[in-house]
């Protein structure tokens, strides 16, 4: 099996995995989240061991082991980006595995179980955007307080949205043109969804016009944008006049 087909793999069947649990489970509330987290991130780790088990693993809900650092191929793994949403019964959460190479988010797979998708990659195109004012992607719950700032110099329509998964994914689909992120994140937010914006030709980066890097001692990254790059362009001027 290739990485790419891999990653595709892990990604659509922990969110079938996820779907059951959600339907059939007990649990509700947090709880049902953390059950959920538990369940994906065990399915996962336990396929890599099985698939790839000389390569490491960066697991938002495993212990992070060090060790990773020496490794030139590390799979960033979120088993369920957006716990809130998914407890809440919405569909804006997804899946996130993808092998980030010397650092780089090489390749990627993001699944939205609830709605039906996986996007990975490898296989997606460049997306065309509708015409109208840019729809500009934002979190539901801390929104930088800038983002008006932003919209009005874009003419843009703020929306938001959960998990980094879903509002990348919305993007690359071509349902939106701008995800702007500066409240702090961790590698598994995004480098999953950084790999299949930047295979379908879209902008991902820092806000200071950096590359995302992954596999580092910190796992934190402040912020990114992801989005058409005309629109990004636009976006790492204004951050850097600020």
């Amino acid at each position: 099996m290739t990485d790419e087909d891999l990653a595709a793999h892990l990604a659509e069947e922990a969110g079938r995995l996820l779907v059951a649990q959600r339907r059939d489970s007990l649990l509700e509330g947090a709880a049902l989240g953390r059950a959920a987290d538990q369940v994906a991130n065990a399915f996962i780790l336990a396929a890599l061991a099985e698939w790839r088990p000389d390569d490491a693993i960066l697991s938002e809900e495993s212990p992070d082991d060090q060790a990773r650092l020496g490794a030139a191929r590390v799979w960033v793994v979120d088993p369920l980006d957006g716990t809130r949403e998914y407890a809440e019964g919405r569909d804006d959460w997804a899946v996130h595995v993808a092998l980030a190479i010397n650092g780089a988010p090489a390749i990627g797979a993001v699944s939205l179980p609830a709605r039906g998708l996986l996007f990975r990659s490898d296989r997606v195109e460049r997306p065309e955007f509708p015409d109208g004012p840019p729809r500009m992607l934002v979190s539901r719950t801390r929104p930088p307080a800038e983002v008006e700032a932003i919209a009005a110099l874009l003419g843009a329509q703020l929306v938001p949205m959960g998990s980094a998964g879903a509002k990348a994914m919305a993007i690359v689909s071509g349902a939106a043109h701008l995800y702007y992120h500066a409240g702090g994140q961790h590698e598994w937010d995004n480098c999953a969804p950084a790999a299949v914006a930047l295979g379908a030709g879209l902008h991902a980066s820092r806000l200071d016009g950096g590359a995302l890097l992954y596999n580092r001692p910190d796992t934190c990254i402040p912020d990114l944008v992801i989005g058409r790059p005309d629109l990004a362009a636009r976006v790492l001027e204004f951050c850097a006049q600020r």
